[in-house]
């Protein structure tokens, strides 16, 4: 996706193409292949959701509309969806999540992050919201309520981004609120918790190379996938600023 005076423009695929992905199924067979894949279009061509996709699919709340795949998505075992690419949204297959988290975590657990002022009291505040023990597995929470129980107005987005971005959170599910009635109502929200929690502790920290060979790795996986990827370009994708 790119700005030109102000108006998005999609780079979408057609129909036809070999390539197009015409349902969720065929979303997640991708992700489950490249191990990861961001939602939208990035310095890397064809590595996106979006360029497998016909433009015009985009927020028509259609069975073909890849928007509404990514609700469809976050709730698989087999994958996590999060803003994990430069602050925007992607997939990681729960096979490379594991190398994935190793590189950003940099051998730090949250409370280490915190102790050392690596991580954000706002941050801190978010994940003590959500309950974890001394493993980081918790409860999942839609993020409205865990704006209210951690009593944060400014910085709450940047906060959940930046944990989503180190790994420490992802959305696993979009719901709707509920009222005093127990109905739900408005637009669907996404529910956020620890990987930890979703997959458990042993799954998520089973990786014991150093940060620096899951980085390899993962520069090698994407290139296997994408050749014309320069290291520069995967490392712009990911957000990484050396």
């Amino acid at each position: 996706m790119e700005t030109i005076d102000g108006v998005w423009i999609m780079k979408g695929c057609k129909r036809t193409d070999r390539h197009c992905l015409h349902s969720p199924e065929d979303l997640l067979d991708l992700i489950l292949k490249t191990g990861f894949l961001p939602l939208f279009s990035n310095d890397i061509p064809g590595f996106s959701v979006e360029e497998h996709t016909p433009a015009g699919d985009w927020w028509t709340d259609s069975a073909k509309d890849p928007w509404a795949w990514r609700q469809v998505l976050a709730p698989n075992e087999q994958v996590a969806y999060g803003k994990f690419f430069d602050k925007k949204a992607g997939f990681v297959s729960k096979e490379w999540f594991p190398c994935f988290a190793n590189y950003r975590r940099d051998g730090y657990d949250y409370e280490g992050l915190y102790e050392d002022g690596k991580m954000t009291g706002r941050c801190k505040r978010i994940l003590d919201v959500l309950e974890l023990n001394e493993n980081a597995e918790g409860i999942g929470l839609l993020t409205c309520d865990i704006r209210k129980r951690a009593a944060l107005e400014k910085g709450f987005e940047g906060a959940v981004t930046d944990l989503q971005m180190k790994t420490f959170l992802l959305m696993s599910d979009f719901r709707q609120k509920r009222n005093r009635h127990g109905e739900e109502y408005g637009w669907h929200v996404a529910e956020l918790m620890t990987p930890e929690t979703k997959w458990g502790y042993d799954t998520v920290n089973s990786c014991a190379e150093k940060p620096t060979e899951s980085w390899r790795r993962i520069c090698e996986q994407i290139r296997r996938h994408y050749p014309a990827a320069s290291e520069k370009a995967v490392q712009r994708m990911l957000g990484i600023r050396k």
